[in-house]
């Protein structure tokens, strides 16, 4: 059985992990006592952590981690869109849980930690896993090989995966792949200035993702939170 481990084991992304630690070793010298590397340390691969190859049916791609501090936490906490449960809520965070409201009719979560949707199958992943404290897409490019790659090879090992790609980073994630056997469910970024122009609000894409994996015989993903 395939799993992460036959990914992070290959030879270009020990080398590209070995890379990128370095790079953030040296940022976070440059910026001692200035800024921080966000999330901590041990969360930056916890996307993988909390959901395996094998229980990934639905990936959720975000962009980059929460850059912001509070209250001397880090407001990233490795799955993309998500904070730790007792973190006010950030903007796109919110708009998410309108539209899961509007779409199933539950009641508006209480907590903004995804965590119970990564380990029911959902891959919370951020196309970068680092970034520089208030200071958003700071990482982007040292992660641009890695996430090229890491696509790459769930939409080539897996049978099959819904990939919900809000906004277009999102979506350019999955360029050139092959996706025939997969299914791509595309809206706008749920920021506000994404969110507020159309395109993201009444796209329902949890009860789609659910009715497409009934059809498929598979189990379905409990959103509530």
């Amino acid at each position: 059985m395939t799993s992460w481990n036959d990914f992070f084991s290959r030879t270009d992304i020990k080398k590209e992990i070995k890379k990128i630690d370095d790079y953030l070793e040296d940022e976070r010298e440059k910026y001692v006592d200035i800024l921080e590397i966000l999330p901590l340390k041990e969360n930056i691969f916890k996307a993988f952590d909390l959901c395996s190859l094998e229980d990934t049916r639905v990936v959720l791609i975000g962009q980059d981690p929460y850059h912001n501090i509070v209250n001397n936490k880090a407001q990233a906490q490795g799955l993309c869109f998500s904070v730790p449960e007792d973190f006010p809520l950030p903007p796109s965070l919110k708009n998410i849980f309108k539209e899961l409201c509007s779409d199933l009719g539950c009641e508006y979560p209480k907590k903004g930690d995804l965590s119970y949707w990564g380990k029911q199958g959902v891959l919370l992943l951020n196309r970068s896993l680092s970034v520089l404290q208030s200071k958003p897409n700071s990482h982007k490019k040292i992660w641009s090989y890695f996430s090229k790659e890491v696509m790459k090879f769930i939409v080539e090992q897996k049978d099959f995966c819904i990939f919900i790609c809000w906004g277009l980073d999102a979506f350019k994630s999955l360029k050139d792949l092959e996706l025939d056997k997969h299914v791509v469910l595309k809206a706008t970024h749920p920021s506000p200035l994404g969110a507020n122009k159309g395109g993201f609000f009444g796209c329902k894409h949890f009860s789609k993702v659910n009715d497409i994996l009934i059809n498929k015989k598979m189990k379905s993903i409990d959103w509530k939170l």
